[in-house]
């Protein structure tokens, strides 16, 4: 008999450990008026979760969703995961199910985390080869995580040697309130650099530096050489 998502529920509360739980709210910011206020978590690490999925990869989204509105962060995590095994398994018009089915339930995506291991999964190889001006309001959304899925899901293009979305990405994010998204506009400006072309990196840099928060800066620059950081930086 083929597992569902109660099961799964069962099994990962089973493994709720309260110390652990303390330390990642903690960590996640979970405090009033943090920006992750109010989650709750079990206390299962990420490579624990990971060993449930094979046991569940047959999941439908219907069965997904019961997991991303789900309470507890690792819950919602491993609805991802899955989501994104179901997404790399299926054929074009099954992912483009998954794609819109990802973008419904963007409220549920709501922590780093949960964006950095599925966007550029589903959001950014779905878009490689079409077009892509969802992410340009995402980038505009008032939901912090929509913003950073926008810029996570470029990861997918700058695998592929394509920098230009997040070049103009950033730009529209050069003024955003929140370090996650300086965090992640300079960790994939980085990648932009190891990836598809440092010059053009340079480039970008040389226009924008004395616009964008210390933070992105930081991110942006940290392969280059000391000199060039040095360079940056003293500006």
């Amino acid at each position: 008999m083929l597992k569902n998502s109660k099961n799964l529920i069962d099994q990962m509360i089973k493994l709720k450990k309260d110390d652990k739980a303390k330390n990642l709210s903690r960590f996640f910011k979970t405090d009033k008026g943090e920006y992750g206020e109010g989650d709750l978590f079990l206390g299962i690490s990420v490579l624990d979760t990971r060993k449930m999925i094979k046991n569940y990869a047959h999941l439908d989204t219907k069965e997904i969703s019961k997991l991303l509105t789900n309470k507890y962060h690792e819950i919602r995590l491993i609805g991802l995961l899955v989501l994104v095994r179901r997404y790399q398994k299926s054929n074009k018009a099954e992912q483009k199910e998954i794609f819109n089915f990802y973008l419904k339930n963007t409220n549920y995506i709501n922590n780093w985390d949960l964006v950095d291991l599925s966007a550029y999964h589903i959001v950014g190889d779905y878009l490689l080869n079409k077009n892509r001006k969802i992410l340009y309001k995402l980038a505009k959304s008032k939901n912090i995580w929509e913003r950073r899925i926008a810029v996570v899901s470029t990861y997918t293009f700058i695998k592929n040697r394509e920098n230009h979305d997040i070049f103009e990405l950033t730009k529209i994010l050069l003024n955003d309130k929140h370090d996650l998204i300086h965090k992640a506009c300079g960790w994939m400006l980085r990648e932009s650099g190891k990836s598809v072309s440092e010059k053009d990196l340079e480039l970008f840099l040389e226009e924008n530096y004395h616009k964008m928060p210390r933070t992105m800066l930081r991110y942006a620059i940290e392969k280059f050489s000391d000199s060039k950081r040095q360079h940056f930086l003293k500006k």
